[in-house]
């Protein structure tokens, strides 16, 4: 059984938003999987592990996909709890998130590389006692990558306050298009990883 998790935050509000891209992922894959021969059960709410939860099937293997209601800085907690649960490894994860410093229509696969400044991965590593699983690290920041005229990384943010406001501003339209052109790269991309 293999575990993949959207990271993001639950209410109404954070839909669309840049932070809640691992959800949106998850969602697309969940609605993919029977267009690519597997199956799923749909979205239910799981309390004892406070997490929308979907199984299917996928390339002959069982999967989990979820999606911690927890908000997305305590979402180490729902996926220890999945993990002891199903006696599974650190190893069975693929986590799927957003990455303020990855160009927007872009996107990085992660195994075994601390958090970067994510307080939802960083949490997961405190929760799991390790850093050893496997990363979908979606791009969110049209301007990653862009060297300004005094050779800075150009980022739309300058202070964590700043990049707060940013991942949890909503896509333009410009930007969702941007996005729908990687999405069957990525789902390529966790297909692989399974």
């Amino acid at each position: 059984m293999k575990l993949i998790v959207g990271l993001g935050n639950p209410e109404e509000k954070y839909t669309g938003t840049r932070h809640n891209i691992g959800f949106e992922i998850v969602d697309k894959l969940e609605e993919d999987f029977s267009a690519q021969g597997g199956s799923a059960t749909g979205w239910e709410m799981n309390k004892k592990f406070n997490v929308e939860i979907s199984k299917g099937s996928l390339e002959r293997k069982e999967i989990l996909l979820v999606k911690p209601q927890t908000f997305m800085n305590l979402s180490g907690e729902a996926i220890r709890k999945i993990l002891e649960f199903y006696k599974l490894t650190p190893d069975d994860i693929i986590v799927v998130h957003d990455d303020l410093d990855i160009a927007l229509g872009k996107y990085k696969v992660a195994i075994d590389s601390s958090s970067a400044g994510h307080n939802g991965v960083q949490n997961i590593i405190d929760s799991l006692g390790t850093q050893k699983f496997k990363r979908i690290r979606v791009g969110i920041n049209q301007n990653a990558g862009e060297i300004s005229s005094t050779g800075d990384a150009h980022l739309p943010v300058r202070s964590p306050a700043e990049a707060g406001d940013f991942v949890l501003g909503k896509f333009s339209e410009e930007e969702l298009e941007k996005l729908k052109k990687i999405s069957e790269d990525i789902l390529n991309a966790i297909k692989k990883l399974l």
